[in-house]
C-alpha cells in the first residue's frame, strides 16, 4: 500500500496473466471461423463478439495474450542473459574488453530497439522464433549498461578484493558476488522491457514479420480489424484493450519495483 505503482502494476500484471492462463480452459476454437456470424456484437454465444472471419474474439484474445506473453518472455530472457552477461564481464574486466563491448552495444543503443527489432526480423524472416529472437536482441544493451555500470561500481568494493584475496576465480566473483547485488536494478530493466516486448511483437506482427496466422496474435488482430472499424469496433478495442493492459501493468510494476528497491528511499 506505500507503493501504488507497486500495487497497481501488480493487479494489472496479474490479470493479464490470468487471461493467458484463461486460454486453457476456454473450450472455444480460436480459429473456427462463422461466416454467417460475421463482426456481431457481445452476445451469450460469443461474450466479446467475432471478428471479420465469424472467429470467437474472447478466444483470439486469450490465445493472443497467451502468444504475447511466450514471445515476450522468451524475449526478455535472451537479451537478459546476453546482456547481463556481457556487462558483467565488460565491467568487471574493463580493458580491450570493455572498451570493444562498449562500442558494439552502445551503437546499438542509440538505434530505436523496435527499429532493432524489425532490422533483426527482416533479416531472420517472419515466424514466431524469428520474432522472439528479434525482440530479446534489440534488449541485449539496455541489459548491457545497466550490468557493466553496477559491475564496474562493485569491483573495487571491500567483498569483491576480499574474494580475490581469498583466490575465488573470476567466474564465481561474477556470479556469486556481483550478479546478486545487481539483481534489484536488473529485475527492474526486466519489468520495463517486459512491456517493451509486448509492443514489439504486436508491431512485428501488425507488420506481418511477427506470428504468423492463423495463430493469434493480438497486433495482426488489430491489423485485420482497421478495415472494419465502421462497422463494428469490437474486433479493434478488445485486442487493443488487453494489449494495453499488459503494456500499462509491466510498466508500474518495474516503476514500483524501482522506487521499492532503492537504497536511498
Amino acid at each position: 500500500m506505500r507503493s501504488p505503482s507497486l500495487l497497481l502494476g501488480s493487479l494489472l500484471t496479474g490479470l493479464f496473466l490470468l487471461l493467458a492462463l484463461a486460454s486453457f480452459l476456454y473450450p472455444t476454437d480460436p480459429n473456427a471461423p462463422d461466416f454467417l456470424n460475421r463482426l456481431q456484437p457481445p452476445s451469450p454465444e460469443h461474450p466479446l463478439g467475432t471478428d471479420p472471419l465469424g472467429r470467437d474474439l474472447l478466444a483470439r484474445v486469450l490465445h493472443g495474450a497467451k502468444n504475447a506473453l511466450l514471445v515476450g518472455g522468451i524475449a526478455v530472457s535472451v537479451g537478459f542473459f546476453l546482456g547481463v552477461g556481457l556487462g558483467l564481464l565488460a565491467g568487471y574486466r574493463g580493458g580491450a574488453w570493455d572498451g570493444a563491448l562498449s562500442f558494439l552495444l552502445e551503437t546499438l543503443y542509440a538505434l530505436p530497439g523496435l527499429l532493432l527489432a524489425l532490422v533483426f526480423a527482416a533479416l531472420m524472416g517472419p515466424g514466431t522464433l524469428s520474432s522472439m529472437l528479434a525482440v530479446g536482441l534489440s534488449m541485449v544493451p539496455a541489459f548491457f549498461r545497466v550490468a557493466r555500470a553496477g559491475a564496474m561500481a562493485l569491483r573495487t568494493a571491500p567483498f569483491v578484493e576480499a574474494a580475490v584475496a581469498l583466490g575465488a576465480t573470476p567466474g564465481r566473483i561474477l556470479l556469486r558476488h556481483l550478479l546478486p547485488n545487481l539483481l534489484g536494478p536488473l529485475l527492474v530493466q526486466a519489468s520495463l522491457a517486459f512491456a517493451a516486448a509486448l509492443l514489439a511483437e504486436a508491431a512485428l506482427s501488425y507488420l506481418g514479420l511477427g506470428i504468423q496466422p492463423p495463430a493469434p496474435s493480438l497486433g495482426r488482430m488489430l491489423r485485420e480489424a482497421q478495415s472494419f472499424l465502421p462497422l463494428s469496433p469490437f474486433p479493434a478495442l478488445v485486442p487493443g484493450a488487453v494489449l494495453s493492459l499488459g503494456v500499462l501493468g509491466f510498466n508500474l510494476l518495474g516503476d514500483g519495483l524501482r522506487d521499492r528497491l532503492d537504497p536511498r528511499r
